[in-house]
Order: structure tokens, then sequence, then C-alpha cells
């Protein structure tokens, strides 16, 4: 049951919205592109516990500043890149199949393309949270390539409809985590084509496995694209945003993951991280620093991990049996 606080905060929140749904598109493509840089720059000054958890998670990345990689100044252009990915779901109501080239620069699609066609297998496109992941996640549906994403629900569910169906403008379905393994599997195993963001971070309760990324920090990470490709023989194919300043967009679908034959649900989790760590360390302002990426920490760890770090009998569990496998 609700509060009535809570119930008027969640009609607020929805308002503010589709508000947003109605004003954005409105707007020129350079305004909103500025628009989501003050935003951002503005949540970079006041959102105390957000600008900590990504002071964090650089120093424990990058260790101490190098030239070039400033933390304060890298927090500051991740939260503008988040400002503007999602102003740029709200814009992307203008976009159609006629138009969308002018703004998003797709490459490596056709291949994947005539290698689906040949190979008649399913496909698991995946992003993390680095560039503009919403119009990546769009792109798929402009190139006719509509796709099965998962996506988390908000508390809110009223936002939750908002956001499905902005979404859903270029023709995917969207779904829940919640049963989602079973309804992606079935999608695979026709051929078809699913998607999700692999970066998400998991209770060890959950769908999950664990990767080592950046030399020793743990992540309780989805297992679902991993699961989906070992049972089905479905391409994961790592699918990289790149937005520039002009408000174009770089899409690039990557060549197809390969993992050996029997290889455990963690060992492909891990492959597929591994292709997305590169790009993260080459672009770090682009990535979401300030979400809790590394929420568990080792007992037995060797490497410092965010204060938010916690130590968990699930997270040794999970570690044990997947290590094992």
């Amino acid at each position: 049951m609700l509060s009535p606080w809570k119930r008027f905060r969640y009609c607020l929140e929805e308002w503010v919205c589709r508000a947003l749904k109605w004003f954005i598109p409105r707007l020129s493509r350079a305004a909103c592109v500025r628009l989501g840089t003050t935003l951002g720059a503005l949540a970079f000054r006041f959102d105390r516990r957000g600008r900590a958890v990504a002071a964090e998670n650089l120093a424990c990345v990058f260790g101490d500043p190098v030239p070039g990689r400033d933390h304060p100044r890298l927090a500051q252009l991740s939260y503008e890149n988040f400002a503007r990915t999602m102003l740029d779901l709200f814009w992307a109501k203008r976009l159609t199949r006629e138009n969308f080239h002018d703004w998003m620069k797709c490459e490596g699609f056709e291949p994947l393309r005539e290698r689906l066609a040949r190979e008649k297998r399913g496909v698991v496109l995946m992003c993390v949270h680095q560039g503009n992941w919403e119009w990546a996640s769009l792109a798929f549906g402009f190139l006719d390539l509509p796709t099965t994403i998962v996506a988390e629900n908000f508390k809110n569910a009223r936002l939750t409809a908002v956001f499905k169906e902005l979404r859903e403008h270029s023709g995917h379905t969207i779904i829940p985590q919640e049963s989602s393994l079973l309804r992606l599997m079935r999608t695979a195993k026709r051929g078809g084509r699913t998607g999700l963001l692999i970066d998400l971070s998991l209770r060890p309760t959950q769908a999950a496995t664990i990767v080592d990324a950046f030399r020793g920090l743990h992540m309780c990470v989805p297992l679902l694209h991993a699961a989906i490709a070992q049972r089905t023989d479905a391409l994961l194919v790592p699918v990289e945003s790149r937005p520039a300043p002009d408000g174009t967009c770089r899409i690039i679908a990557h060549p197809p993951i390969e993992s050996p034959a029997g290889a455990s649900v963690r060992e492909i989790a891990q492959r597929c991280w591994d292709a997305f760590e590169p790009l993260i360390l080459a672009h770090p302002e682009q990535w979401l620093w300030p979400y809790k990426h590394f929420r568990f920490r080792p007992r037995d760890a060797a490497r410092a991990y965010p204060a938010y770090a916690n130590e968990s009998g699930s997270f040794e569990k999970l570690r044990k049996a997947t290590t094992s496998t």
C-alpha cells in the first residue's frame, strides 16, 4: 500500500515524464544536446551521493589520476552523457525509417544481416551503459531488426509504461527481467533477436554470474545472454555507440563473440565482458560511473573495492558454484 506522499510523488514523476515526452521532440537537435549537457552538469554538481559513487568507482578502476584522466572531469562527463542519453530517448520520437540515418551512423550491420540470413541462427544484441545505449537499441528496429529486449522495471509503474512506449518506438518488444529467460530462449530458438544490457548489477540470488573486470574487480552481472548462447547457439553481438557533439551517434555492430564448445555460462559471460572493457577504457567518459557496478566484495579480495561494496554469503556461494563449472 503506497503512502499518500508516494502516490503524489509517483503521479508527479509521470507528469514530468509526459511533459518531457511532449516538449523534447519539439527542440532542435542542437538544443537537445545542449540541454542534456547542461542538465548533466547540474546533476553532477548537486547529486552528492552519485558523485561519491562515481569517485569511488574511478579510483578503484584507475587508481591515482593520470594525465588526461582527471577523475572529477570524467565523472562530470559521465553525468552529461547519461543526461543526453535520456533526453535523446525522448527526442527519438522524431526519428523515422526515412530520416534516422541523418543522426544514426550505423556500421557493421550488413555483415551481421548476411550471416543471419545464411545461418538461420538467433542473435543476442548486447550493450553496456556506455555512449547512447538507448539509441543503439532503437537502431536495431529502424534497421528492420526488431528485437525482444529486456529492461528493468521502475519502482514507479507509471514510468515503466512511459519508457516502454519510448523504447518500442522503432518496433521492439520490451519485456521485464522477471521470467525473461524462457521467453528469450524461445525467441532465440526460432532464429529471432534478443537484446539486453550486460553490465547491470544484480543480486547473487537473481539470474546472475560473476565476471572479472578491470584486472581483478568482480561484477555480479546478468547471465541471460550467456545462457541463451550456450543453449541455442545464438550469436553474441557486441553493439557499441559513440555519441558526437554534433548530435549524431555512431552505432557499431562488432563481430560476434566466439566461445569454445562446452564453455560454461561464466566463461561465455567473461568473453562478452572482455569485448566491452577495452571500449570502456578507450572512452571512459561515456560509461555510467555513478552506478554501483561493484556491489559485492569477495572475502579474499586482493584489490580495494568501493566503500559501498559489501561481503555476501550468497555472493561467495555463487563464486564457488560458477568457478567449479
